[in-house]
C-alpha cells in the first residue's frame, strides 16, 4: 500500500460531475435519482474472488483503488469517508478541493466507532429523508454487521431508494478519454490472447488429433496472462500492436476463460470450462480481461467440418450481430435495438426464434456487468455518447440435422464483441478477431472432389484396340498435310501491313524528340574507390616497405618514392612477373583512358586529358616471392569482378513480404512433388501448400528449405499436362526474380511429378514372367492412360485451386496448345515450344522459355529461302534495353503455322533470307528512337521482307518452268514401275495438284516424315502392335 497515490484532481473532476448530474436530476423532476437526498455506499470485507459491482465500481471511479471495510456518505454539499487510520493517511490525498471531503477514522474502541456511525447517521437525516443505497449490495464482515445494526436502530423513518440507475448514468456508463483508453487496451490484450494463442493452440490440437479436457486447455489460456514474454512478442491481426506502455502486470481475468464443444453450452457463462474432451465440431472460446480496472469481453464460436446448415446458420447469425452494432449509437432506445434483431430472426428464420438470446448485450466498464443496461426488449434507456457495451447475439441449442456422431446432435452459436456508442457508426474495439465464416471455419477432412466418370468411347466390335485408334479419315500420310491457303495467305498479308501501320503509327506517338540521349550512348560514370579513410587503418606490414595485398579491403599497398601507397582492386588491369637473369620483375597495370581495346575496359575518368600512371615495376631477386604476389593480385582481381557480377545479377532481386500463412484450417497441398530449380541436398520430393497470399514449396528434409511464393509476384501459371510428355507440370512464370536454395535466382519456378510408372518392369518382372499375349499388354496401355489422366485432373485441379486463391491479384491458368506447337533450339536443345493464350513457353526442360506476347513489339524470320530445311524466329521486345531473343532452328514445315500463330496474335512479323546483327539494330534502334521511326521503323524489315517474297515467286515459277518434261518422264517412268493399279494411279494424280511439294520430295524424306507425324500423333507404337499380333495369328 506504500506506493499508493490518488490523483486528487481527477478525484474533484468526477465527483463535481457526479454531484451536478444528481443536481440537475432534482431540478429537472427526480426521475434519475428518484429525490434521494443522500447516497450511502458500503464496502466490506474483500472475498477470495472479488466481482465487481456499483460499491467496488465507486471506489475505482473515484480513487482509482478499492478500500476495504469502508464507507463513503454523500451529500450534495459533502463527502464522508469513514474508514481506518492506516486508509485514511492516503484519503488525505483528496482534501482541499472545490467538493468537501471529511475522513472519519475509526479505531479499536467500539464506543468511539458508534459515535462514528452515529455522526453519519446524523449527516443523513440533516441531509432528507431519502437516501440512496444499493439493495442487492452483499458486501459482508463485522464493519457492515455493526453499521446495519446502528443503522437500523437510528433510522426508522429514514426511507430507502435503489441508486445503482442513477450511479450507472451519472457516474460509469459515458466514459472519459482515460477510461475509452484502457478499455481498447483490455479489448487488444483480449485479441491477443483469443486469436494469437487459443485459435493457434486450438488447430494444433484438432490438427494432430489430440485429446484434451475443455478445462486443461482453458487453464493454458489461464496462466497466458502471466507469460511476460508472449506479451513482447504477441503480433495481432491486421498488424496492430498492443501500446508501447501497456502493462501486463495490470491484467486480471473477469471472464473464463470458457471452452465448450461437444452439445453442452451455455451462454450465459455461468459454468467454468467442463472435464470433457474437446470435440471437433462447434467450439465456443469467451474469455473477458480487465486491465487497470475496466473490462472487455470477446466470445467466438468455431465450427470444424461444418455442415450446410451450420454454415448457413452461422452467417445469419453474424447478418443479426451486424445489425445490432449497427443500430448501437447516441439517442438508439436499447428495446427498440433488440426489437429489430428479434424481428429479423423472427422474419428470415422463424425456426430460429425460440433458440435466440433473451438479451444482446450489457453495460460493461468497470463494471463486467452493468445491470441497468441490459440490452432486452424491456430497457428504456437511451444509449449515449461515450457509452461501451458488450454486444452479445447467439443461437442456444439448436439440433443438428446431419449431426456427424452423438456429440453433435446440439450446437449453439455465439458471438460477443465490446463496442462505444458514438453519433453514427459505433467502434469495436474487439473486431480485430476475426469472425467471418472463413475465418472462424476449419477444414481437416480430405475434400475429395467428385470427378465426372469418364465416357467410354464406342467401338466397333469387329476390331481390335489398336486398330480402332489407326482409323483416320485419309486414306494416305501425305494427305494429312494440310495445303496452302492462298485466301488465308491473302488475309494474313492484309493484317500484316494493318499491324505494321499501327506500330509506326504508335512509335511515333510513344517516343517524342527527348527520347534522343547522347545520341544513344551510354554515358557512363566514374566509380570512385576508396580503400581507407585513415592512415591507422592500414595494414601493419606497410612499416617494411614491402608490398602488401590487403584482401579485406581489396587494396594493393605499393612503396612508391619511400612510402605506402594503396591501390584498390578496381584501379589494377592485372599484374605480370617476368624473369631477366637473376633478376625478376613484377608490373602492375593500371587502367587509364584510352588504353583498353573493348567495351569492359572503356573505363570513364574525370578528366582524361589529365597524366596517368599506366604501369609500376618491381625488381627483385626473389622470384617466389613475387610470382605469388601476382597470383594473390590476380585472384583478388578474379575475387573482385565476380563480387561486382554477383551485385549486378541480384540488383532485380526483390524480397517478398512475409507468407501468411492458414492456420485455421488445413490448406490445400500437393503432395509427392519436385521442384525445379532444384534445393540443395538429395532430391526428395516434398510437397505445396496453398496459404492466404501465396503457396509454399515445403522439402521434407529440413523446414528450412523452403520456397514461398506470393500471389502479387505471379505474372503466369501454366499446368502442362503429361499428354505426350514424360512428367506433368505446374509452372510460375514470376514478375520479379526470388532467391531458390544456394543463392539461386531464378524468375520461373515448377513442380512437377514423373508420370511414368517405375513399378511396371518391362524387361522380365514376375508379373510378366507368367503371363503372355497382347491382352495383357493392352490392359498395361489402357492402365497407363488411366493412371496420366488420374495425374493431369490432379494437378489441374491444384492448379485452379492456386488461381482461385489469387483470384485478386488477377492469375488464372493457361495451358500449352500442342496442337499449334513447333520445334526450335532456343538455348542449345532442340525442344518442343508450345503457344498459350498469353505466351509462348517452353517449359520440359531447363532452361525454360516464357515469352509474354504482350511484351513483344515485332518478329523476324531469319534464314527464310528456298531450298532451306531450317528457319530462325528472333522476337524484339517492346523494352529495347532488352536483348532480342532468338529461336534458331525451326524445320521449314511449320513455317506456316508460325505465320498464322504470330498473325492470330496480333504480332508483326517479317521475314529474311539472311540472319541480321541485331546488336547493331538495337543500338540504333535505341540511339534515337524518335529519329529510328521517322525513318520508317520496322518497315525496314517489311521491305526486305517483300522483295524476298517477289524474288522467291519469280525462281520458284522458273524452277518448274525447267523441270516441266522432266517432271512428265520421271512420273511415266514411276507409273511403269509401280505396283499400283491404274485406278489407284488416277487418284493420286486427282490429288496431286494440291500436294506438288510432296511429289516433289524422295522416298526417303517422305518417310522420315512420316514416322515423325507417327511419332506425334501416338500412333507408332499401335502400329508395331498391331503388326505383332498379325503375325502372330498368321
Amino acid at each position: 500500500m506504500s506506493e499508493i497515490k490518488i490523483d486528487s484532481k481527477l478525484f474533484q473532476e468526477r465527483i463535481s460531475h457526479f454531484v451536478n448530474a444528481w443536481k440537475a436530476d432534482k431540478r429537472s423532476g427526480d426521475a434519475l435519482f428518484q429525490g434521494v437526498s443522500s447516497i450511502v455506499i458500503l464496502m466490506g470485507k474483500v472475498d477470495e474472488n472479488p466481482e465487481f459491482h456499483k460499491n467496488n465500481a465507486m471506489h475505482f471511479w473515484l480513487l482509482g483503488y478499492e478500500f476495504p471495510t469502508t464507507l463513503m456518505l454523500f451529500t450534495l454539499d459533502t463527502i464522508y469517508i469513514l474508514t481506518t487510520q492506516k486508509k485514511a493517511k492516503y484519503l488525505d490525498q483528496v482534501k482541499g478541493g472545490r467538493y468537501p471531503v471529511e475522513v472519519l477514522v475509526r479505531g479499536k474502541d467500539a464506543a468511539e466507532n458508534e459515535k462514528l456511525f452515529v455522526k453519519i447517521i446524523d449527516a443523513i437525516k440533516a441531509a432528507g429523508k431519502k437516501v440512496g443505497v444499493l439493495t442487492k449490495d452483499q458486501s459482508k464482515g463485522p464493519f457492515i454487521d455493526e453499521w446495519k445494526k446502528i443503522y437500523a436502530e437510528n433510522c426508522k423513518n429514514t426511507e430507502e431508494v435503489e441508486i445503482g440507475p442513477a450511479l450507472s448514468a451519472g457516474a460509469f456508463s459515458v466514459k472519459d478519454e482515460a477510461e475509452l483508453r484502457a478499455m481498447r487496451t483490455a479489448s487488444k490484450a483480449c485479441i491477443a490472447v483469443l486469436a494469437s494463442y487459443f485459435v493457434d493452440e486450438m488447430s494444433d490440437i484438432l490438427d494432430q488429433e489430440k485429446k484434451i479436457k475443455h478445462s486443461a486447455l482453458a487453464d493454458k489460456v489461464l496462466h497466458k496472462i502471466d507469460d511476460a514474454k508472449f506479451w513482447k512478442t504477441v503480433e495481432l491481426p491486421n498488424r496492430q500492436k498492443l501500446p508501447s506502455d501497456f502493462d501486463p502486470e495490470q491484467l486480471d481475468w473477469i471472464l473464463g476463460p470458457v471452452v465448450q464443444s461437444g452439445g453442452k453450452f451455455d451462454l450465459k457463462w455461468q459454468q467454468d470450462s467442463n472435464n470433457e474432451v474437446l470435440h471437433p465440431g462447434v467450439i465456443i472460446a469467451a474469455m473477458g480481461l480487465r486491465y487497470r480496472s475496466y473490462c472487455s469481453q470477446i466470445a467466438r464460436t468455431y465450427m470444424v467440418d461444418p455442415n450446410k446448415s451450420q454454415e448457413s446458420n452461422y452467417k445469419f447469425l453474424l447478418a443479426v450481430h451486424n445489425l445490432v452494432v449497427n443500430e448501437i449509437r447516441d439517442g438508439a432506445v436499447i428495446k427498440d435495438v433488440y426489437q429489430k434483431a428479434y424481428n429479423l430472426v423472427k422474419s428470415k428464420k422463424p425456426e430460429l426464434e425460440k433458440h435466440f438470446v433473451k438479451n444482446v448485450g450489457f453495460g460493461i466498464g468497470l463494471e463486467t456487468k452493468d445491470p441497468t443496461l441490459i440490452l432486452n426488449g424491456k430497457n428504456n434507456r437511451t444509449l449515449k455518447d461515450g457509452m461501451t457495451l458488450c454486444i452479445t447475439t447467439g443461437f442456444s441449442n439448436i439440433e443438428n440435422p446431419s449431426p456427424s456422431d452423438k456429440n453433435s446432435k446440439v450446437y449453439s452459436l455465439v458471438l460477443t464483441d465490446t463496442v462505444r456508442v458514438l453519433p453514427g457508426e459505433p467502434v469495436v474495439f474487439t473486431g480485430d478477431a476475426p469472425s467471418d465464416a472463413d475465418a472462424t471455419s476449419f477444414f481437416f477432412k480430405d475434400e475429395e472432389e467428385a470427378q465426372p466418370t469418364p465416357k467410354k468411347e464406342k467401338r466397333d466390335s469387329r476390331v481390335g484396340a489398336v486398330a480402332t485408334k489407326n482409323i483416320t479419315s485419309t486414306r494416305l500420310r501425305s494427305e494429312r498435310n494440310t495445303a496452302v491457303d492462298e485466301d488465308a495467305d491473302k488475309r494474313r498479308r492484309e493484317h500484316q501491313k494493318q499491324l505494321a501501320l499501327r506500330k509506326q503509327k504508335e512509335g511515333l506517338a510513344k517516343y517524342a524528340e527527348s527520347t534522343a540521349d547522347q545520341n544513344g550512348v551510354e554515358v557512363k560514370k566514374f566509380k570512385r574507390f576508396e580503400s581507407y579513410k585513415r592512415d591507422n587503418q592500414f595494414p601493419a606490414k606497410v612499416r617494411d616497405m614491402g608490398i602488401v595485398i590487403d584482401a579485406k579491403n581489396a587494396t594493393v599497398v605499393l612503396p612508391v618514392m619511400g612510402r605506402p601507397v594503396p591501390f584498390h582492386i578496381n584501379t589494377i588491369k592485372n599484374a605480370s612477373k617476368s624473369d631477366e637473369g637473376e633478376w625478376s620483375f613484377l608490373r602492375v597495370n593500371f587502367l587509364s583512358p584510352g588504353q583498353g581495346v573493348g567495351r569492359k575496359d572503356d573505363q570513364p575518368f574525370e578528366d582524361a586529358s589529365a597524366h596517368f600512371v599506366r604501369s609500376l615495376t618491381f625488381r627483385s631477386t626473389d622470384g617466389d616471392r613475387y610470382a605469388e604476389i601476382a597470383n594473390q593480385i590476380s585472384n583478388l582481381k578474379r575475387d573482385a569482378v565476380k563480387k561486382e557480377q554477383e551485385k549486378k545479377d541480384m540488383e532485380d532481386v526483390v524480397e517478398q513480404d512475409k507468407l501468411a500463412e492458414i492456420r485455421n484450417r488445413r490448406p490445400a497441398v500437393l503432395d509427392n512433388v519436385f521442384i525445379r530449380p532444384a534445393m540443395e541436398g538429395k532430391r526428395v520430393p516434398g510437397k505445396v501448400e496453398i496459404h492466404q497470399n501465396g503457396i509454399r514449396y515445403q522439402s521434407p528434409l529440413s523446414t528450412q528449405q523452403r520456397v514461398d511464393i506470393l500471389f502479387s509476384n505471379v505474372r503466369h501459371l501454366f499446368f502442362q499436362p503429361c499428354q505426350h510428355e514424360l512428367i506433368v507440370i505446374i509452372h510460375i512464370h514470376l514478375k520479379d526474380p526470388i532467391l531458390i536454395g544456394n543463392k539461386k535466382k531464378t524468375k520461373d519456378v515448377q513442380f512437377y511429378r514423373e508420370a511414368t510408372d517405375i513399378q511396371f518392369d518391362e524387361t522380365g518382372n514376375r508379373k510378366r514372367k507368367y503371363r503372355y499375349g497382347d491382352e495383357d499388354e493392352f490392359e498395361a496401355e489402357q492402365e497407363e492412360r488411366r493412371r496420366r489422366a488420374d495425374l493431369d485432373r490432379l494437378f489441374k485441379g491444384f492448379a485452379e485451386k492456386i488461381a482461385e486463391a489469387g483470384r485478386n491479384e488477377g492469375i488464372e491458368v493457361d495451358m500449352p496448345l500442342r496442337d499449334l506447337g513447333f520445334n526450335g533450339v532456343p538455348f542449345r536443345s532442340n525442344v518442343y515450344i508450345q503457344p498459350t493464350t498469353e505466351c509462348l513457353i517452353q517449359i520440359t526442360e531447363p532452361p525454360f522459355m516464357v515469352l509474354t506476347l504482350d511484351d513483344i513489339e515485332v518478329a523476324h524470320l531469319e534464314r527464310v529461302q528456298f531450298g532451306l530445311k531450317n528457319f530462325d524466329l528472333v522476337f524484339v521486345f517492346k523494352d529495347f534495353s532488352r536483348a532480342p531473343y532468338h529461336i534458331n532452328t525451326i524445320p521449314v514445315e511449320s513455317l506456316d503455322d508460325v505465320k498464322e500463330f504470330l498473325d492470330s496474335s496480333d504480332i508483326a512479323f517479317s521475314e529474311g533470307p539472311l540472319n541480321l546483327n541485331w546488336s547493331v539494330i538495337m543500338k540504333t534502334v535505341t540511339a534515337n528512337t524518335h529519329q529510328f521511326f521517322l525513318d520508317g521503323g520496322w518497315g525496314f524489315l517489311q521491305n526486305d521482307s517483300d522483295d524476298d517474297d517477289g524474288d522467291e515467286e519469280e525462281s520458284e515459277e522458273s524452277v518448274f518452268e525447267i523441270s516441266e518434261s522432266e517432271l512428265e518422264e520421271a512420273s511415266e517412268s514411276s507409273e511403269e514401275d509401280s505396283d499400283f493399279d491404274s485406278n489407284a494411279s488416277a487418284e493420286a494424280s486427282d490429288d496431286g495438284d494440291a500436294s506438288d511439294d510432296d511429289e516433289g520430295e524422295d522416298w526417303d524424306e517422305l518417310e522420315r516424315k512420316a514416322k515423325k507425324r507417327d511419332r506425334e500423333g501416338g500412333l507408332e507404337e499401335e502400329d508395331r502392335a498391331a503388326a505383332k499380333k498379325k503375325q502372330r495369328k498368321r
